[in-house]
């Protein structure tokens, strides 16, 4: 059903997760949503939070509250996209056994995991309003992480500073 993912607005130098640099978009792509096709690019304006993530990953399953948490407390002016790259309705049946309401990407295809070159998960992202990387983290992700990052991108000068395991 959504191996017909679209990829778009993609450069030659924006070909994985080992080209994601900061303070430029991230490979755009297009998300099945019940309004229809949405782009990552349409949420220029807010900060987005893109989770990489996988049911069988209990690190990745855990910070799910992390990223409900972010959309209670910073409200519309953060979007929250989660990816899973299981098999057709694994993700969306976990979420909604969970009582989990995150917009969720199952790119059944790969094709998404691809274009960023994920391999190990959780990865997260957060853009800012302008749709540029602001942090990337590979691994384990606390709420105080979360909440500094969404900050920073927000233009406040208060959050953190990048830490070490950020892809620089």
């Amino acid at each position: 059903m959504f191996a017909a993912l679209v990829l778009a607005a993609l450069t030659a130098s924006q070909t994985g997760l080992a080209s994601i640099r900061y303070d430029v978009p991230p490979p755009n792509f297009a998300f099945p949503t019940p309004q229809g096709a949405k782009y990552l690019s349409d949420f220029h304006g807010r900060v987005v939070v893109v989770d990489f993530w996988a049911t069988w990953c209990h690190v990745c399953t855990e910070e799910l509250a992390e990223f409900v948490r972010a959309r209670e407390t910073f409200g519309d002016r953060v979007a929250v996209v989660t990816i899973s790259d299981e098999s057709p309705d694994v993700a969306s049946t976990y979420l909604q056994a969970s009582n989990i309401a995150l917009p969720l990407v199952e790119d059944v295809a790969g094709a998404v995991f691809r274009i960023y070159s994920v391999s190990a998960i959780p990865v997260t992202l957060v853009l800012d309003p302008n749709g540029n990387v602001s942090y990337v983290s590979v691994g384990a992700l606390s709420w105080t992480e979360l909440s500094q990052a969404i900050e920073r991108a927000q233009g406040n000068a208060s959050a953190s500073t990048r830490d070490g395991r950020v892809l620089q």
